[in-house]
């Protein structure tokens, strides 16, 4: 690996699937909750040899046996130190750069069955994960959610206890088996009474060994009466919001929550949703043989996106199954992480549904397409309207899922008039890729990395390199906490303020370091000034900035306990 190449996965990598340690001599104890937390997370890489400091700067100061530290980590990783080495031989070597030696290890995303990966054998206090301060224990909530996304068995098939047939809504099971006759006229299922039809689905249970029988948590969820759900699942409800063609300051035009006139169970949820949704999506007409077709790929593609919500959903844990629909974008919304990574979705043929008897039950009523086909259609149809990629997110920290289905191109042509007028004619200097990073930061108000490389398709490093260019022409404002980046349109793109500021003769070397930091930031703290100027105290730091503040040049605020500086406007 030549140098560049090493500070371009440095520099333009994300940082929150980066990890870099000095090691001059031995394996840092660290190493193991870092391999913990990306194994959890979506994987990364560990350099050590590499010192990182506050702002970002990296720095390669090699180790001094390279082969000890190799032969220590494997000697480690094979013990009972950690839960699982999920690691090839492939994944840990040496590289030497400008003299040094630099010991990579690239760690995957562990498969949902190794999950999760722990240390000294305690999974309650060795489980980590990643987020953008760095590795953190895992909640004990987050423990459970791992150990029940373990299993292959899915979790919506556990008997509950005392939840018997008295806990079904009689008019919402005969919805769905009358659903079911006309889908399957000849089904033998027809003829079962309402127990062992629902047994028959995987909605009841009878444990052999003690005889006890009742709901499944498949059955209550999608046919119990509300209460009894609620009495289970306190903590979990689900929200439709319609937020189209609203009026004045009202927030939607229509919503479907919990308000005691309708039995909230999922099937009544579809039912009363569903129709919603696609209500005024366009129905070009098309005759399949002598009938009219009035479903399109569109609808089959937001049904499909609903029941992926749905048999995706983590229903154990606290959270909303929230669906809103938008004038242009429908969001879909759902408790718990993914099993599988994001690229493994996109790609197609590898789904896992978290609740697979639930996933059975619709596709018997023709919800639902085949296994790891559903998002590839979704794809398909929103390529083939030239819409903007779908986008499934996945949250860290609130422990969800989204899915972004926008109804508008990457480049609407009201959004290329709006920033060439901004930008000039240095916008039509730009390539491609760059004029859609615009666009979508535009649209989204501000992005990220990982957005940019979902929608474009393109490599984390040459992402931020588009990143790095644009916000080096100012026309991207990089807005920073901690690892945590984050990108705007600069609305004053061409108004050089802090040039003209910079042109004072009587600002000192420290002013113009501040005023070049605010240049990409838009606020700074006395410890930022530490950073960037050779100032390395407090006090210091904050005489520095009343001198500007007293030039009449920052404005000063504060948020709780926090201080910090901004440009003043003209």
């Amino acid at each position: 690996m030549k140098p560049h190449e090493l500070m371009n996965e440095l520099q333009y990598g994300e940082s929150i699937e980066v990890e870099c340690k000095k090691a001059s001599n031995s394996l840092p104890k660290s190493v193991w909750e870092t391999y913990s937390s990306f194994a959890n997370t979506n994987g990364g890489t560990i350099y050590l040899g590499v010192d990182e400091s506050k702002n970002n700067h990296f720095e390669i100061v090699g180790v001094d046996c390279p082969e000890k530290i190799i032969k220590d980590f494997w000697d480690t990783i094979s013990s009972d130190k950690v839960s699982s080495n999920i690691l090839l031989e492939k994944d840990v070597r040496k590289e030497c750069i400008d003299g040094k030696s630099v010991v990579i290890i690239h760690v995957p995303r562990a498969d949902y069955k190794h999950r999760p990966v722990y240390i000294n054998g305690n999974p309650m206090k060795g489980t980590y994960k990643r987020n953008y301060e760095g590795d953190y224990h895992c909640t004990e909530s987050e423990i459970k959610s791992f150990f029940r996304d373990a299993s292959d068995e899915g979790n919506d098939g556990t008997l509950l206890s005392s939840y018997t047939m008295e806990d079904i809504d009689g008019d919402t099971l005969q919805m769905y088996r009358n659903a079911f006759e006309v889908h399957n006229p000849n089904h033998v299922w027809n003829s079962l009474d309402n127990k062992n039809f629902l047994r028959s689905l995987g909605g009841y249970a009878v444990n052999r060994g003690t005889k006890e029988e009742g709901l499944t948590l498949a059955g209550l969820l999608m046919f119990g009466k509300g209460l009894s759900i609620r009495e289970r699942l306190e903590n979990f409800r689900f929200d439709f919001l319609d937020m189209t063609n609203l009026i004045g300051d009202r927030r939607w035009s229509d919503r479907l929550t919990y308000d005691g006139t309708w039995e909230n169970n999922i099937y009544n949820f579809i039912k009363i949703v569903l129709p919603k949704l696609v209500s005024d999506l366009k129905r070009p007409f098309v005759l399949e043989g002598f009938q009219r077709k009035d479903d399109t790929e569109v609808h089959a593609s937001i049904r499909e996106a609903m029941m992926n919500s749905i048999i995706h959903c983590d229903y154990h844990q606290a959270g909303i199954l929230k669906i809103i629909k938008k004038d242009n974008e429908f969001i879909f919304s759902n408790p718990g992480r993914l099993k599988i990574s994001i690229e493994e979705i996109y790609e197609g043929g590898n789904s896992v549904a978290r609740n697979p008897k639930i996933q059975t039950m619709l596709r018997m009523i023709g919800y639902g397409e085949n296994i790891g086909s559903g998002f590839p259609m979704i794809l398909k149809t929103w390529k083939a309207e030239n819409w903007r990629k779908p986008e499934l997110l996945e949250n860290e920290n609130l422990s969800c899922v989204e899915l972004h289905l926008h109804m508008i191109s990457l480049l609407p042509q009201e959004i290329t008039e709006y920033l060439s007028q901004i930008f000039k004619e240095d916008y039509f200097l730009l390539n491609a890729e760059e004029q859609m990073i615009l666009s979508i930061t535009y649209m989204d108000k501000e992005i990220t990395n990982e957005k940019i490389q979902l929608l474009l398709n393109t490599h984390v490093v040459e992402v931020g390199k588009y990143l790095s260019d644009l916000v080096k022409k100012e026309m991207l404002v990089v807005n920073q906490n901690g690892r945590w980046t984050t990108y705007s349109i600069n609305e004053k793109y061409g108004v050089s303020l802090i040039s003209s500021l910079e042109s004072d003769e009587d600002l000192n070397k420290t002013d113009r370091e501040i005023l070049e930091y605010l240049k990409n930031n838009k606020k700074i703290t006395s410890k930022d000034v530490i950073k960037v100027t050779n100032i390395s105290s407090i006090s210091g730091a904050n005489k520095a900035l009343k001198r500007l503040f007293d030039k009449n040049l920052l404005k000063k605020t504060r948020i709780k306990n926090s201080v910090f500086y901004e440009i003043k406007e003209c």
